[in-house]
């Protein structure tokens, strides 16, 4: 009988560990892609609830989006680098306020090992065509190394 029991209790932690993997690789609509010298720890979109596969940007409207990292290394400047990917070509996407450190979140100089929040109001464009798009947002430090890479699906509507 105890046998029994434990052959269940056992079944049901493997399960339960299992089940609370795979909702968490679900909830991620961000991915990092090529942080070097800091650590992505969270991205938020407004409007995107965490279990969305793609985060739904409005045309016409702006979307809202605090990226959450430490640096490895100290820098004197951030600088956000944007681009669309569209069928694996990125496209330059200008920011109207390209200076991390300035109305951002974040003061400059960054420090190794803190954590910093970087938040910013993209504008979405009518101009721009209902598709879909991967977002490459990229914050560079001053020698124009990658703090962090996030890689945001998304769909222009």
């Amino acid at each position: 009988m105890l046998h029994y029991i434990n052959l269940k209790m056992t079944g049901q932690v493997s399960f339960f560990a299992l089940l609370f993997l795979a909702v968490i690789s679900v909830t991620l609509a961000w991915s990092d892609c090529g942080s070097v010298v800091g650590t992505l720890s969270d991205v938020q979109v407004n409007n995107c609830p965490p279990n969305a596969r793609r985060c739904t940007l409005r045309r016409g409207s702006n979307a809202t989006m605090t990226i959450s990292f430490t640096p490895k290394e100290d820098s004197d400047t951030v600088k956000a680098v944007v681009h669309g990917v569209v069928m694996g070509a990125p496209v330059p996407f200008n920011l109207p306020n390209p200076n991390g450190c300035s109305e951002s979140g974040i003061e400059c100089p960054v420090k190794s090992g803190n954590v910093y929040k970087y938040f910013t109001n993209m504008p979405v464009l009518t101009s721009y065509p209902r598709m879909t798009v991967d977002i490459k947002w990229e914050l560079q430090d001053s020698a124009g190394k990658n703090i962090i890479c996030a890689m945001i699906p998304a769909k222009l509507q």
